[in-house]
C-alpha cells in the first residue's frame, strides 16, 4: 500500500508539472497585449442576489483559473451598487478576498462585521465565511482575487445578506490597507511594501504586495521558477516588459506573468501605482518561502525574543 501511495504521488506530480508546462507553452506562443485585460465597466454583466446577498453589482473577469498555470482561480473587478452586496458564504477549497478601491463598505468575516474604508480588504481563509454589503447611497468600486487548493472552486450560501448586521469598531479580523501613506521611503524611485505575508494564506497564496513607481522610475526585472504573479494597475501608466516584449499599461490593467517570465515595469509621465498578488507553484514552494522570514514582514518581537537563542 506505501509503494502505491508513493507511485501515485509521483504521477500526481508528473502530471501537475506537464500541466504546467503545456500552459506555459501556450501562454508563450500569445501575444503580450492579448494577455493583459483591462477593466471596463460598461463590459461587465449586472447581476442580481450574489451568494444570496441584497440589490445588484456589476462585475466581470480580468483573470480565470486559464490564466495561470498555479491555482489562481480568479480575479474580479466590478463594483457594488448602493445598498447592495454579496451574502454570506463559505470557502472550504479556497480562499478568497474582497477589496474595495473607494467609499466604504461593511465586510463581514465569520459573523462579525465592521465598515471599512478603501483601498481596503479583508482575506477570507478556507473553512471561513464572509461577504460585503454597501450601506451608501452610491456605487463602490470592488475588486475580488480567489487562490484555490486545486482548479476547482466551491461555495455554500448561508442566506444571510448581512444588512442590517451590528458591527465592531474594531474590525475581528485580518485586514489589508493599501495606503501610500504606509510605503516606505522611495528607492531609485521604488517604493514596496507587503501588505499581506505568506502566514495569512492556508493555499498557495504567497502575499499581496503594493507598488508605487515615480514617474520614469523602473521595477527591475526579477524572473521565478515557482511563483506566478498577477499585476493590477490601481493608477497610473507607463510600460511592462515580459520576456522581452514591451506593451504600454494603463490604470485598470491586469498582468498576469506566469512561472518563469522575466519581467519589468516603468512609470510613464505620472506615478505608476501596482497590486501584485503572489502564487506559489505548489504548498512545498509556499512553504519554503513563507520559511524566510524576509518575505513574512513579521512583528519585530519575535525577533526581540528569540535573539540570542
Amino acid at each position: 500500500m506505501k509503494r502505491l501511495a508513493v507511485t501515485a504521488a509521483l504521477l500526481l506530480t508528473a502530471a501537475t508539472a506537464h500541466v504546467q508546462t503545456l500552459h506555459a507553452q501556450t501562454l508563450h506562443a500569445q501575444t503580450l497585449a492579448s494577455r493583459i485585460t483591462h477593466y471596463d465597466v460598461s463590459k461587465t454583466a449586472l447581476i442580481k442576489a450574489v451568494h444570496d446577498g441584497a440589490g445588484s453589482m456589476n462585475f466581470g473577469p480580468l483573470m480565470t483559473d486559464k490564466t495561470l498555470s498555479t491555482n489562481l482561480l480568479f480575479l474580479h473587478r466590478g463594483v457594488l451598487h448602493a445598498h447592495s452586496g454579496i451574502g454570506q458564504h463559505f470557502h472550504n477549497h479556497c480562499e478568497e478576498m474582497f477589496v474595495i478601491f473607494d467609499g466604504e463598505a461593511e465586510f463581514t468575516i465569520n459573523g462579525r462585521t465592521s465598515l471599512l474604508k478603501g483601498t481596503v480588504g479583508a482575506p477570507d481563509r478556507m473553512g471561513s465565511s464572509h461577504a460585503i454589503y454597501n450601506p451608501t447611497d452610491h456605487d463602490v468600486e470592488w475588486m475580488n482575487i480567489n487562490v484555490g487548493t486545486c482548479k476547482v472552486y466551491d461555495a455554500f450560501n448561508l442566506g444571510d445578506d448581512r444588512v442590517g448586521a451590528s458591527k465592531d469598531k474594531i474590525p475581528q479580523f485580518v485586514t489589508m490597507h493599501l495606503d501610500k501613506a504606509l510605503l516606505p521611503a522611495a528607492t531609485a524611485g521604488v517604493s514596496r511594501r507587503r501588505a499581506l505575508g505568506p502566514s495569512v494564506f492556508y493555499t498557495a497564496w504567497s502575499y499581496l504586495d503594493h507598488v508605487l513607481l515615480q514617474p520614469g522610475a523602473t521595477l527591475p526585472q526579477t524572473r521565478y521558477a515557482n511563483m506566478s504573479e498577477a499585476y493590477y494597475v490601481i493608477s497610473g501608466d507607463g510600460s511592462v516588459t515580459l520576456n522581452g516584449e514591451t506593451t504600454a499599461i494603463k490604470k485598470g490593467d491586469a498582468i498576469p506573468v506566469d512561472l518563469n517570465q522575466a519581467k519589468s515595469f516603468k512609470a510613464g509621465g505620472a506615478p505608476l501605482e501596482l497590486m501584485i498578488i503572489g502564487v506559489a507553484k505548489d504548498m512545498a514552494t509556499k512553504n519554503a518561502f513563507a520559511a524566510n522570514p524576509d518575505n513574512e514582514n513579521p512583528e519585530r518581537l519575535f525577533a526581540v525574543i528569540n535573539k540570542g537563542k
